[in-house]
């Protein structure tokens, strides 16, 4: 990403002079005359520096003391610029807010040395050493530019889907490691002029060219998908899915990692702010989620995600049980949980509790039910104590009869959260 460097100067000749010396290909420098000025500047593009001069109407150490505490949330390095020497003028400005006092005449070279110093440290004081990129603030920051740039740019945001599970059942060292090689494949597609990012755990923030941006998604999920099954157990590759391990998780079934990814541009719509902008990624992110296989979706000029995922949350259980009192007592309890409880499966509910029944016969609706919507959760219940035989059949979660209710609900919850 582009650095951006903020010179607050009155004087003409020598603000020309620091903008001419620092500006690079990697360091964008605006040059502004007053505190009003400066403060719409701050709050559109976040500078990672911020030179003040003395040539100010105001003392210089008041002015650095009223940008720290105008940018506390930012944080950006101020460094003073005086035509005093004095250690008291130092003092008083390092005092109250500034990160590095330089006494004019200025050497060009030492001066230029400085704010690289202070930008290499602003960026590896904001790096995410699990991914080796910048982190989330240093990501959200980017998007301002863009947003307050409005220069034609893609934002694509990148994630790893059930990464949760495959770090339950692999270890977090195994998880980082899948990260990272996703990472590396990303990069490896990139130039300079492209920015990656960390948002969290399993989720980066791309920042590209508007024309490429499709074709470099066909390509992660292609170059995704490649390399995935090196991650895996034999014994897993061999089902089909992860068998989570470990008591709390035993005969849970989780789908294998694959990514998604959702892109944006402002080619067909000018966003006005961060939030907007990161709204409509995170919407067509979750519109381009399949829930087994690697998926991409694009804005397009007649398909926006602006409130495209409403927010009513489907709360349909059915309940397929052959003992009546059993099913009677799971229905009433389920209603008193706030779910709704419908007759028909057929009827999109978010999740059946299914008893596989005498000889498993129950299995072969499994599988028809998970052939025709593989969003619908399902909870097998058996007095046949054959977990990876349920499993196999689609079931999400196999529980052994006779089971306590508590744990039942608890499981609900759950795979209902996901």
């Amino acid at each position: 990403m582009q650095s951006v460097t903020l010179i607050i100067d009155k004087r003409r000749e020598l603000s020309t002079k620091y903008k001419k010396l620092l500006s690079n290909e990697n360091n964008e420098v605006i040059v502004s005359k007053s505190l009003i000025s400066a403060m719409k500047i701050i709050q559109d593009k976040e500078p990672d520096i911020i030179i003040i001069s003395d040539s100010i109407d105001s003392d210089l150490s008041d002015y650095c003391k009223k940008i720290r505490a105008l940018t506390y949330n930012m944080r950006p390095v101020i460094i003073a610029v005086s035509k005093s020497a004095e250690l008291d003028d130092k003092l008083s400005a390092l005092e109250n807010g500034a990160d590095d006092f330089i006494s004019e005449p200025i050497n060009g070279q030492e001066f230029l040395m400085r704010v690289k110093a202070h930008l290499r440290r602003e960026l590896e004081s904001n790096m995410d050493m699990k991914h080796f990129l910048p982190g989330r603030n240093y990501s959200m920051r980017a998007i301002k530019r863009i947003v307050s740039q409005n220069t034609l740019k893609a934002v694509m945001l990148i994630s790893i889907e059930n990464f949760d599970s495959y770090k339950e059942n692999y270890t977090e060292l195994a998880s980082d490691k899948l990260m990272q090689t996703y990472c590396a494949i990303i990069q490896s597609a990139l130039t300079e002029n492209d920015y990656l990012g960390s948002i969290s755990d399993n989720k980066l923030l791309l920042i590209t060219d508007s024309i490429k941006c499709e074709q470099l998604a066909n390509f992660l999920t292609f170059a995704f998908d490649s390399v995935a099954s090196k991650f895996y157990s034999p014994q897993d590759k061999q089902r089909g899915y992860m068998l989570m391990q470990g008591d709390e998780y035993a005969g849970l079934r989780a789908n294998f990692v694959h990514t998604t990814i959702g892109i944006v541009t402002n080619e067909f719509v000018q966003y006005s702010d961060t939030a907007q902008l990161m709204n409509a990624l995170t919407q067509i992110h979750a519109m381009a989620d399949i829930p087994d296989k690697s998926n991409y979706l694009m804005e397009r000029p007649r398909i926006s995600a602006e409130d495209a995922i409403q927010d009513e949350i489907n709360k349909k259980i059915a309940i397929i049980e052959e003992d009546e009192a059993l099913r009677l007592l799971l229905k009433t309890i389920f209603n008193l949980q706030g779910y709704e409880i419908i007759e028909d499966y057929e009827n999109s509910p978010a999740l059946i509790v299914l008893d596989s029944g005498e000889g498993m016969k129950g299995l072969e609706l499994c599988k028809k039910i998970k052939e025709n919507d593989k969003r619908t959760k399902l909870v097998v219940t058996s007095v046949f104590h054959d977990k990876e035989t349920v499993l196999n059949a689609g079931a999400d979660l196999y529980i052994p009869k006779p089971y306590e209710i508590s744990a039942l609900i608890k499981w609900v919850e759950k795979l209902l959260s996901k």
